[in-house]
């Protein structure tokens, strides 16, 4: 199996515990193949290989920081960025073009990172119908859910929980009108109280039109890194911090934790390990284990990369690296 590690400084292939850097880059944010060629967003655009990302070439969208890439069929590939955005190639991600209906939305004037100052927004996340590829959602990080179901001519905005703080969304593969959303406590005043139902998981078992909290009971409660196993039962997997700040350089840690649920989200187990429950490091890559069904390998603030089984056991797999913020098994 080839593990890739996408870092704040670029791309590194892990061979044993060997990491050999093959992109020198900044942030890349999102790592996935489509069809024979492999996709990174990054934050000076997207970048490709064609020969399992041994090398890799500027693949468009240079203004942008692209956060995730997904594949809609038909040589059609949607990227989404920051400042908020959605980009679409008809073929195959040689040129682009940007979606305007969606940035032009009229609830887009109000979407922001709440800080001081205030930060452009993320579209920081992407699901395509695979059975019907004009129904698009768009999660934005403080916006909420943009919803189109005409291939991008109209949008609607939709908040799971009041929630516009959307990190991380997935489909089930075997039931696409189910939506899972993984939110923070960000709001356009502020921060939410941190109390359960302002952070968590939300399920939608409607393609969106409506939400339900799927992480009653669980804490930390700040939800973001989340993935969902391609092979049946198609185990949820998600991270989650106390807050959006968590850190290794944190005294005690960033308490971060690792979770996973084989039942839509109606109940959850830790995949933790005595080592790590909670972990000192902080999870940014999460993605499916494609040789382990219900395994993931995820990615830390300490440069670190592990295989994780769906018995909680935690194997090494990369360390030394900058922070890692994505990862992908291919």
């Amino acid at each position: 199996m080839n593990i890739l590690a996408g870092t704040s400084k670029g791309i590194f292939s892990l061979d044993g515990t060997n990491a050999r850097r093959v992109l020198e880059s900044v942030s890349v944010r999102d790592l996935v193949k489509i069809n024979s060629l492999l996709f990174a967003g990054t934050d000076a655009g997207v970048f490709q290989s064609d020969d399992d990302g041994d090398s890799w070439f500027r693949a468009g969208i240079e203004d942008r920081e692209v956060w995730q890439i997904r594949d809609a069929g038909d040589s059609v590939v949607y990227a989404v960025t920051q400042p908020a955005g959605l980009y679409r190639s008809r073929d195959g991600g040689l040129s682009w073009q940007e979606v305007q209906a969606f940035a032009k939305m009229p609830e887009a004037a109000e979407w922001c990172l709440p800080v001081t100052p205030p930060l452009p927004p993320r579209a920081r996340a992407l699901v395509i119908d695979r059975n019907d590829p004009l129904r698009i959602w768009v999660g934005v990080e403080v916006g909420g859910i943009a919803r189109t179901m005409d291939g991008g001519e109209t949008w609607e905005l939709g908040l799971p929980g009041e929630n516009p703080d959307l990190h991380m969304m997935c489909a089930q593969p075997d039931r696409p009108e189910v939506l899972y959303a993984s939110t923070g406590y960000g709001r356009p005043y502020g921060v939410a109280e941190m109390i359960e139902g302002n952070a968590g998981v939300f399920r939608s078992e409607d393609g969106g039109e409506t939400w339900h909290y799927a992480w009653k009971g669980v804490t930390p409660r700040y939800s973001r890194p989340m993935c969902i196993h391609p092979r049946s039962p198609h185990e949820l997997t998600v991270a989650c911090a106390p807050n959006a700040f968590s850190n290794f350089k944190d005294d005690g840690g960033a308490q971060a934790m690792l979770f996973q649920s084989g039942d839509c989200g109606a109940s959850w187990r830790s995949l933790c390990d005595p080592a790590h429950s909670p972990s000192a490091a902080n999870i940014h890559g999460l993605a499916p284990d494609l040789e382990r069904p219900g395994g993931v390998v995820i990615g830390t603030d300490t440069g670190e990369v592990w295989r994780v089984s769906n018995n909680s056991k935690w194997e090494l797999l990369g360390s030394g690296l900058p922070t890692v913020l994505s990862t992908a098994t291919l």
